[in-house]
């Protein structure tokens, strides 16, 4: 089945707190209340979000907020960078969904004026090689995640 990308609005905060546990708990659970800042309120200005959807039922969707330093992301790195979360449902990985949504997002990222974007990843976690093939590089290396960022001022070239 082909997947279709649509914009995400205020109307997605439900699935979009639905994929942050599948991108959070892909190991392990951790307490919800660490991840909420990642979808509370969510639909207010500068929230961008791409939601995947094969047959019309969503399947995945990649985001970005940005936040301010009284109450950072995980993946905080300044108030102008937005840090982004992703998630596909685990039955549709290994499709190449998590690639057209990651392009996705850093395309709108890139029109709304963004020369960065940032995001938190355990080093074990496998989407951590998705991150990279995209031009991520870890900018800090905490006790238990990575801080990794990526520069979207101009779309990467294929050589």
């Amino acid at each position: 089945m082909p997947v279709v990308l649509r914009r995400g609005g205020a109307q997605d905060g439900r699935f979009l707190r639905d994929m942050l546990h599948h991108a959070y708990y892909w190991r392990e659970r951790v307490p919800g209340s660490l991840t909420s800042r990642y979808v509370r309120g969510w639909g207010k200005a500068g929230d961008t979000a791409v939601i995947a959807l094969e047959s019309g039922f969503p399947v995945g969707a990649a985001w970005y907020r940005l936040f301010r330093a009284e109450e950072p992301g995980y993946g905080y790195v300044d108030e102008e960078t937005p840090e982004l979360a992703i998630a596909v449902v685990p039955s549709k990985r290994g499709r190449g969904i998590g690639d057209e949504l990651l392009q996705a997002l850093c395309r709108k990222a890139r029109a709304g004026g963004f020369e960065k974007l940032s995001l938190s990843v355990e080093p074990g976690n496998p989407a951590r090689k998705l991150y990279e093939r995209h031009g991520f590089e870890v900018v800090d290396e905490g006790a238990e995640a990575w801080t990794m960022v990526a520069s979207i001022a101009s779309p990467p070239t294929t050589d």
